[in-house]
């Protein structure tokens, strides 16, 4: 059998990006022409060894990137993409699938955005109009790792460090001393659907008197953020280049945030914390004084060159199954892109146990298995009687990876031992699923009046 030959033009061209490279200085680092290197990224020839080599050696290439390399997930993805009945009728096999994205990666990627895009927003609205999509791609392109932002927060969080012990007062005392802003906590009453107002007349922060320790904490941090790091900030939305202010203004406010949890952890001693702790979230929000989303999203942050932490991926869901916040990270966990969420995953679970940890390995169809933490956290709360946002967040890891992990003790992590999930059921094809509510699009249903079988849908998949 041929050896099959490997082409990562996707990845490349997003490692030079990433170092701020042209091709022709790129070229000179790996030893090769430009001519050449332009056609690796256009995946007109394979990758050797010797390339993978001087990439290992020149950018400490991560070869789990290899797994960005196929535009639109591959093959298999783009597959079930033409198995949808609008497109089902149109013959089109693996091996014409494989032939264009060797020869057309970026038009297969477009093509697999617009479409996933679309499946989004029920067909009404483009990818390239949905702001929201826009901003998720450019922090997937970053892998939600910022290192200039990192180090920065990291610096300041050092200097603050020095002056208290406490990170809020520290804070507090940088906006009045710098900034000529005091704090000052305000009734509820007075701030009514509110958390942070910034009054330059009377020059106070107010923050809300129903924000806990950690969100206020926060909430300094995001504002010294606005005040002193803009405009790293600002640059760093200007070459996302996305043409919708909103996806701008959403972008800002990402990074803003971002900023601020760096600086609650910095990253080389958070970093260090979870290795100690084998990434005891309960430990890490004691440690760094902050809540559980904050450790979540941390955790998919740390891909410092050097200092790479796990690579996790974060979900955060409400009971009616509606994603608000989804962080692949350096993981492109096919769970962070799941439209509808699996019943029998235990993020679903959650709601009846508020609080409590849900550790389960899950693994999708043709994937491998993940291990995930998931439990409810509390929006901020409101007045007796009010309502009060609850949600369910899930992180999780490449049960490859998974063995440092507290979590992990205990667990056998062989794929056998999995629960297996689907990305909602009109997306999985799973056969003899007791959960399932509908069958899946672009199949054929068999009906036998003699039989019944556990699921109330029998069919053959064909494609």
């Amino acid at each position: 059998m041929a050896e099959k030959r490997l082409f990562i033009g996707p990845v490349l061209r997003r490692l030079r990006r990433a170092e701020g490279l042209t091709q022709v200085a790129m070229a000179k680092r790996l030893e090769v022409s430009p001519s050449y290197l332009n056609l690796l990224e256009r995946n007109q020839r394979p990758v050797s060894a010797r390339i993978m080599l001087a990439l290992a050696e020149h950018f400490d290439f991560d070869a789990r990137e290899l797994s960005m390399a196929e535009p639109g997930g591959g093959v298999s993805a783009m597959k079930k993409r033409f198995a949808d009945p609008q497109l089902a009728e149109i013959p089109i096999d693996s091996a014409e699938i494989e032939d264009w994205l060797i020869a057309a990666p970026n038009a297969a990627q477009a093509f697999a955005d617009l479409f996933d895009g679309q499946g989004e927003r029920g067909g009404q609205t483009a990818a390239a109009d949905d702001p929201i999509k826009l901003v998720r791609g450019e922090i997937e392109r970053w892998n939600n790792h910022f290192a200039d932002l990192d180090r920065a927060a990291e610096n300041m969080a050092d200097e603050l460090r020095l002056q208290s012990g406490d990170l809020y007062a520290a804070l507090a005392e940088k906006l009045r001393s710098r900034h000529q802003l005091s704090v000052r906590i305000l009734p509820e009453t007075v701030m009514p659907n509110k958390l942070r107002r910034l009054d330059l007349h009377a020059r106070q922060i107010q923050l809300s008197e129903m924000l806990d320790a950690a969100s206020r904490t926060f909430q300094l941090a995001y504002l010294i953020a606005q005040l002193e790091h803009r405009s790293d900030i600002m640059a760093l939305v200007a070459g996302a280049k996305f043409g919708n202010r909103t996806a701008e203004r959403l972008y800002q406010r990402h990074l803003f945030s971002y900023f601020a949890a760096a600086t609650m952890m910095p990253y080389e001693r958070f970093m260090r914390a979870c290795e100690q702790t084998g990434y005891d979230i309960l430990v890490l929000q004691r440690r760094f004084a902050a809540g559980f989303e904050h450790v979540a999203h941390r955790l998919t942050t740390l891909q410092r060159v050097g200092l790479r932490g796990l690579p996790f991926f974060m979900v955060r869901t409400d009971r009616a199954g509606q994603i608000s916040k989804r962080f692949a990270g350096a993981s492109k966990a096919p769970l962070a892109y799941a439209k509808v969420l699996c019943p029998l995953w235990d993020i679903s679970l959650t709601f009846s146990r508020p609080g409590a940890l849900h550790v389960q390995l899950v693994q999708l169809e043709n994937d491998t298995p993940w291990l995930t933490i998931s439990r409810t956290v509390q929006g901020t709360a409101a007045r007796s009687g009010g309502v009060s946002a609850i949600f369910a967040i899930s992180i999780g890891v490449a049960a490859e990876y998974a063995a440092p992990l507290i979590y992990a003790q205990g667990v056998d992590l062989d794929a056998r031992n999995a629960i297996p999930i689907g990305p909602g059921c009109s997306a999985c094809k799973r056969m003899d699923c007791p959960q399932r509510s509908m069958p899946p699009l672009g199949v054929q249903l068999d009906f036998d009046e003699r039989e019944r079988a556990i699921s109330p849908f029998d069919f053959s998949d064909d494609s």
